[in-house]
């Protein structure tokens, strides 16, 4: 079909031109080239399309007809190649992105909001949950991924680490003695993510470091759950901090080991392969990164 489309455009070039030669030129193509696909075109339809001699180039009836309609599938083409050169000057069309359910209360949902507002022609499809979903199969145009990049085939680039804090609620804390180091929380109990190994690494100013191993009673599918049980008492988290921050002012949440640092998680774009640099994905990913430099001190 493309070749047959390439010999209609070299058909409507010649027409125009009213000449082999002159239709050679302007398309940078051979006499012989130019012959070639009219010939290719005549046989696939079975009926001649132009009459010429060495002096004179005549249409005939079904060469009429087929001139008639490449003309319209030129514009058309042309239509459309204006369309997506307007859409680089001014962005138009549809985003979809998906984004790990505890980005819900984060900074990124105030940059989509800036990114909506500075692109209005932009239609943002945005999806928060944990279940990591398949990129291709549903048609994502980027996901905002924690933790390492399992899919090779995919396009990443690392926005930003994810700072998190270790903390439980004040009921909990109140039934075991003070921790004074990683290692006194071996009998507290840790609530589960699915998506997390269950073990933390700490650690502190002093470059000491200590991984700690738990076998969680409860696992949860759901940060934001994971955050709810342990503000009802069941055990220890260490969600985001920008999860826990207010709950830590009001009283709420207690933050254990303060001087021991959680170690934070990469956070990293990822989008399809084939995405053009021109696409509103990448104008996105951009957005984003410009909007993370920001934040570092």
């Amino acid at each position: 079909m493309i070749d047959e489309l390439r010999a209609m455009a070299v058909f409507a070039k010649i027409v125009e031109t009213g000449s082999f030669r002159a239709a050679s030129r302007e398309l940078s193509l051979s006499p012989s080239v130019v012959s070639h696909h009219v010939s290719q075109l005549e046989e696939k339809l079975g009926v001649a399309l132009l009459y010429r001699s060495t002096r004179r180039l005549s249409l005939t009836h079904d060469g009429e007809k087929l001139f008639h309609y490449a003309k319209e599938m030129l514009a058309s083409a042309e239509s459309g190649f204006d369309a997506i050169a307007k859409r680089a000057n001014q962005p138009t069309g549809k985003l979809t992105i998906t984004f790990p359910a505890g980005f819900i209360q984060g900074p990124m949902v105030d940059d989509l909001a800036a990114f909506a507002q500075a692109h209005p022609k932009v239609a943002l499809t945005i999806n928060f949950s944990d279940h990591q979903l398949d990129v291709i199969r549903e048609g994502i145009d980027l996901a905002i991924r924690v933790g390492t990049v399992q899919d090779s085939t995919l396009k990443s680039k690392k926005l930003t680490d994810l700072e998190r804090m270790m903390v439980a609620s004040p009921e909990y804390c109140a039934k075991h003695p003070a921790p004074k180091k990683p290692t006194d929380l071996k009998s507290w109990d840790f609530i589960g993510l699915r998506m997390r190994p269950n073990d933390k690494f700490l650690t502190n100013k002093a470059g000491k470091s200590v991984r700690i191993h738990y076998e969680p009673q409860v696992v949860l599918d759901n940060i934001h759950a994971v955050v709810q049980m342990a503000k009802a008492g069941l055990g220890v988290v260490t969600p985001p901090r920008f999860l826990v921050t207010k709950e830590i002012e009001n009283g709420q949440m207690v933050e254990l080991l303060p001087d021991w640092k959680v170690e934070s998680l990469p956070v990293y774009a990822i989008w399809p392969p084939n995405a053009p640099r021109e696409s509103l994905t990448y104008r996105c990913i951009e957005y984003l990164e410009a909007c993370e430099k920001k934040r570092r001190p």
